[in-house]
Order: structure tokens, then sequence, then C-alpha cells
């Protein structure tokens, strides 16, 4: 008899369909993958298309968009995109970063974006890293932004955002970085509940009040260039600072009430540490008669000796910012009264020098106007002038250079130190006007501007006084001839020379709204010990005539400028362009013509192809010791976006600086020891005394 077939649960005839129904999810889930990064490169091409039509990614091969330049892939999907320094322009258009789903990192940062950032970008909730700084972006705090619960590092510095700084950022509890700087974010900060941050910075921007208690652990360069105050920035009006404590005890922030204010019952500051009741308490405030006499004594001796101080500081500083010297006519000697009212020039150590009074113009020597004139002193040396204008009068002095304002002089005084000294001619300002113009250019000081220190004003003479810079101008250094003996300048110079001159504008740009240089180029970006620049002549364009003015170095000016003595930020970042471009190419932009075209140096620049850069733009100097071309190539890039014909599609000078320091750090010096050999020779020369060296 047969036996009955076994059951199928043991046959294992059900388990034969398990491999098929497997390999059937497995292409189900393929196809969904493959679908997802199908999807993501649509969204990547409708990206480009929008904003990176410079971007070759092949749209025929949506297979291979894990290999498009700055794309990147984890599982399957595009998880990383970095862009930046891409030249992307233009508003970012919805549909396109929202639809990047398993998105984790966006760097698009030091691009040309604008306007706001699409609502669908909360789509993308897995991001935890978006860097945007660097570009152009507007309107209010990005509200998609708001949306990321996964957000760690956020950087929105160096665009034009504005409006204020929302306390829902509390909302983000992974949040590490926050960079908001350089933008237009307005109002008070909120007490925002933010988690322990590794990084903050809101500095410069128009925010006001008092700083949250939540942040006043962050450091003072946090809230640089703002109107906060508390926390690292000092106390608020009304605010006291906190008093030390005794070990074990807590900080008081109230202020402590007077010896004779309290009745001394109760728990006041009359009550006593660990006493045994009110008696006690009584006799430890008795004090005998020796005691109260001494601190009557001590009071009035005190008393006595704060006023005999505050009567010496009245007499030395007159309570003011600025100290004038009235100076008596210097008298002339007789061989020079001989001589017609001029004295022979001096000669020393081999150079041709003269005195400052017998240079210049010679119907009108310095010396014959000074009488009741005063020596006006900016800065710290207004407290106690370093010298006098007799002794600055004295002093030997030879020619630096003739420019449209005037004639600038190097001046040694008879202690030895240096100054330069500018001539000013064609000045049509009234004595009134004059001083004030010159009083707000003096009270500008910064590391990376060359101080004006002082200033004479008369009928017949203008005169300001600036810090002598040893190694003289950037033009003198860049386009001097070699055999004389000059260095050239190497990538890591002339790049460092860029990002200090770009800090100087900046902070001129960021005193008000409508501050300018007007008169940037090349001969006025003057060098010190190291090569350390500053940029020199803020504010000369304000203080001449039309004719001076409309002299200025050609090849610097903006198209959209007609008077030179008005010259508004975005002319100023047009110019700053052209001074890039100088650097890099080791071409004057004063020249007739480039190549025979008879061009500008910007449109010269960009009408040669950037394949050839490395043989037509850039300087031979730099290619002989530079061994990448890479942040050669994006300072031009950058140049090429300052010196746009349209001014709003400029960039901001703060914008300037923060491209150049990442040019900077993305670039490697391959030749260190020919940077320390330049800087060593530096160091080496002897530099002129400093009068108002502190």
């Amino acid at each position: 008899m047969r036996s009955p077939p076994p059951p199928p649960w043991r046959a294992g005839r059900l388990h034969s369909p398990l491999p098929m129904l497997l390999l059937f999810v497995a292409a189900l889930a393929a196809r969904a993958g493959a679908d997802d990064l199908a999807s993501d490169a649509r969204a990547l091409l409708a990206f480009r298309d929008a904003v990176g039509r410079r971007l070759t990614w092949n749209a025929s091969d949506v297979a291979g968009a894990c290999s498009w330049t700055g794309v990147s892939c984890e599982n399957g999907r595009v998880a990383v995109l970095r862009l930046p320094g891409a030249t992307l322009s233009g508003a970012v258009p919805a549909g396109t970063l929202g639809n990047l789903t398993a998105l984790h990192t966006l760097s698009l940062r030091l691009n040309g974006l604008s306007g706001a950032l699409p609502a669908d970008l909360a789509s993308a909730a897995a991001l935890r890293n978006v860097f945007l700084n660097g570009n152009r972006l507007s309107g209010g705090f990005p509200q998609a932004i708001l949306a990321l619960p996964a957000l760690v590092r956020l950087s929105l510095g160096g665009n034009d955002l504005s409006g204020p700084i929302p306390a829902e950022l509390g909302s983000l509890t992974h949040l590490r970085v926050l960079l908001l700087e350089n933008n237009r974010f307005s109002g008070e900060i909120s007490d925002v509940k933010l988690p322990p941050l590794q990084q903050f910075n809101v500095s410069f921007n128009q925010l006001n009040g008092s700083i949250p208690a939540s942040l006043r652990s962050q450091p003072r360069s946090a809230f640089l260039g703002t109107g906060l105050c508390g926390g690292p920035l000092g106390p608020c009006p009304g605010e006291v600072s906190p008093s030390p404590a005794p070990a074990g005890q807590t900080p008081s922030l109230t202020p402590v009430p007077s010896s004779g204010g309290g009745n001394g019952s109760g728990s006041g500051s009359g009550g006593t540490i660990g006493g045994n009741g009110g008696e006690s308490g009584h006799k430890n405030k008795k004090l005998s008669g020796g005691a109260i006499a001494g601190i009557a004594i001590g009071s009035a001796l005190g008393a006595g000796l704060l006023l005999f101080l505050l009567v010496c500081l009245c007499r030395r500083s007159g309570g003011t910012r600025t100290r004038s010297l009235e100076m008596p006519p210097p008298e002339a000697p007789a061989a020079a009264a001989a001589a017609g009212g001029r004295k022979p020039p001096e000669m020393t150590s081999g150079a041709a020098v003269a005195p400052l009074t017998t240079i210049g113009h010679p119907n009108a020597p310095i010396g014959q106007s000074t009488s009741g004139k005063k020596l006006v002193f900016f800065g710290s040396a207004a407290a106690v002038a370093p010298f006098d204008l007799e002794d600055l009068l004295r002093a030997s002095a030879e020619v630096l250079g003739k420019g449209a304002f005037g004639t600038t002089y190097k001046a040694v005084l008879e202690s030895g130190a240096t100054v330069a000294v500018k001539r000013l001619k064609d000045v049509t300002l009234s004595e009134a006007e004059f001083r004030e113009r010159i009083s707000e250019i003096g009270e500008l000081q910064h590391e990376f501007i060359v101080p004006l220190r002082a200033y004479y004003y008369s009928k017949d003479e203008k005169l300001l006084v600036y810090d002598f810079m040893p190694m003289g101008s950037l033009s003198a250094v860049l386009h001097g001839n070699v055999s004389s003996g000059r260095t050239p300048l190497n990538w890591d110079l002339r790049s460092s020379i860029a990002l200090a001159a770009a800090r100087g504008v900046e902070y001129i740009h960021s005193t008000t709204s409508t501050a300018s240089h007007g008169n940037i180029k090349s001969s006025n970006v003057l060098l010190g010990k190291s090569y350390q620049a500053r940029v020199s002549e803020n504010g000369l364009t304000t203080l001449v005539g039309p004719s001076s003015s409309s002299s200025r170095t050609t090849g610097y000016r903006a198209p959209e400028v007609i008077d030179s003595r008005r010259v508004s930020q975005k002319a100023d970042v047009y110019s700053f362009g052209v001074l890039l471009l100088e650097l890099v190419t080791g071409k004057a932009p004063s020249q007739a013509a480039l190549n025979d075209e008879g061009v500008d140096l910007p449109r010269w620049v960009q009408s040669v192809n950037r394949s050839e850069w490395g043989s037509l733009v850039f300087d031979m100097e730099l290619m002989r010791h530079q061994t990448g071309e890479e942040p050669m190539a994006q300072l031009v890039l950058l140049a090429m976006d300052c010196t746009a014909q349209v001014p709003e599609a400029r960039p901001s000078m703060a914008h300037v600086v923060m491209r150049i320091e990442e040019i900077k750090k993305s670039s490697v010096t391959p030749n260190i020891e020919q940077v320390d050999d330049q800087s060593s020779r530096a160091e080496s020369e002897a530099a002129p005394t400093n009068p108002f060296a502190t």
C-alpha cells in the first residue's frame, strides 16, 4: 500500500515561493530607490537651470547624479550638496532644494544667491548643516529654517537679511552653531533658550537692547558693531555691575544701601553675622571717638586729593577730544630774509631735504601764514601733543609724491621722529566747513586705516599729518623696478594686503550707510613693516574742489560716477575690484590700452577665456612661485563681481572681506621660506620713529 504524501509543511512546498517573494520585494525597493535618485537628480537640474547654469552636470545621465560636481550620495540618495564659490546667482526656486528629502548638508556659501529662501526648504527635514553665508539673501529670517528639527549648524552671515531674530530658534534643540553676522537684523534679541552653543555671532547688525542672560557667556567678538549692551560689552545704562562676593556667596546685582540709610533693625546691612541678639549687634555698631576722628580726617584728605586730580585733568585735556595749540609766527633768519624769505635747502646723509617751510608753493611758504593759527590733534595725541607747529615747520622734509589732492612729504622732526605731511591744494571750503569734515575723518581710527593725527588750517595753507608708512605705497611696490631692489610680492603677501585693505574699507562703510572712501587705488594703500597694509586718504574727495577730484587716476572710477566728490559705497566696491585685479595681474589700471585693445582692466580680463588665465592674466611673478592657480582664479572672480556694470549687482564690502578670508584659507603656501624672507627684510629695515606710537 502506497504511503500518503508528507504534509506540505514537511515537504517544504511552502518554502519554495519565499525566494521569489524576496526577489520581488528587493526589486520593488530598487525601483523605489532608483525613482528617489531620479527625483533628486531632477530637483538638482531644476536648481542648476535657475541659479547655476555654469555647472557641468550631465542631464542625460540621471543615474550618475552622485558623481556630479559638488554632489555626494548615501544609500542611493543625494545627501550632500557642496557648491561654495561656484558663481551661483539668482533666487532659489521652489521645488528644488526642498525635494532633496535625504539631504543633510547644504553648503552654498560665497555665491550670489539673492531673494528669500523658498518655504518648501522645510521639507528637507534631514538637514543638519546649512552654510549660506556670503550671499545676497534678503527679507526676514528664513522661516523654513525654523522647521528643520535636526539642524546643528547654521551660517547665514554676510547676507542682507533684516528684521528681528526669531525666538523660535529655541525650538531647534540640536543647534550648536549659529552665525548671523554682517546682516541687517534689528531690534532686541529675545531671551532665546538655546542649547549650549559652540559658536555664536551676531556682530555688525542693527541690534539694540540688552544681551539676554543665556548669551552673556559668549565672547565680546560675537556682538561687535551692534547697539547691544550687557555681558561682555559692559553694563547697560542703569545696570549695576556684579559686585565681588566672598567665596561661597553669589554676587549681588543690586546697589548696596548707604551706611546711613538703614535704621539698624531687621535684616539690613546693619545686622551682624553670627550674632546672638540685638544687644550684641548694637554694641558692635558703636565707634570710639578716635575712630570717628580718623574717619573724618581721612575723608577730608581723600576729598581734597580727588578735587586736586580733577583740576589737573581739566587743565590738561580741557574736557575735549582734540587739543589746539596756539603758535606764534616763526622767526625768519636773516639769511632767509635776504633770500626773499626762503631758506636754502639743507643736505643730510646724501639725500636732498629741506625744512618744510621752504618746500611747496614758491610764493606762499608755510611759515608766512601761521600767525595765531592752531595745530589740532586727534586720537591719543589730543591729550599730550608730541610736537607743535614750530617743530613741524623746522622738520627736514622730502617729497614722497604728488597727487590730485596735493603733495605729500616725509618730515623728520628734530627729535628723530618721522611723520607724513600732506599739503592740500584747491580747498574751496570755508574754515567752519573744513573743520567739521576733517573732524569726522580724524575721529575714524582703525587698525587698517592710516590715521589722521593732526591738521593745520589757515587761509593759504591746509596741512594734514599722518603716520609715516615705511614701505611706501602698494603701487610703488607692485610696479616699481625690480632691479632697483624691489622685492616681488608673492601670493601670501598680496592676498594679505587685499584682506587688510578690504577690512579698512569695510570699516569706513560700517560707520554710516552713506560713508565712502571716495578714492580707492593702489597708491592709497600704504605698507608698514612686514607689508602690513592700511588704507589712506579716506574722505579727502569731500575737501577739495571739482578740478582736483576730476583728475583722479583713471582706471578705478565706476562707470556711474559723474562727480568724484560724491562716490557711493557701491562705487568704492568697483574701485576695490579693480585693485584686486591689479594685485593678481600686476598690470596698472591707468594703462591706456591692454594688449592693444584699448579696454579697461576689468573688461580686458573678462574678455580672456578662463583656460588662458594662467598664461595671459596672472602676473608672471606670481606664477613663478605659486603652484596652485585656483586661489588666484577665485580672487579674479570676486573682482569681476565687484566691477559689475550695474551697482546693485556688486557685493558689499562685508561680503568681499568674507570671500577673501575664504580664499586665503583655501590656499596653501608652497614657499614658506620666501614669505619669511620677505617679512624679515621688512622687519630688518630701520623704520623711523613714530611720535604717535603708544
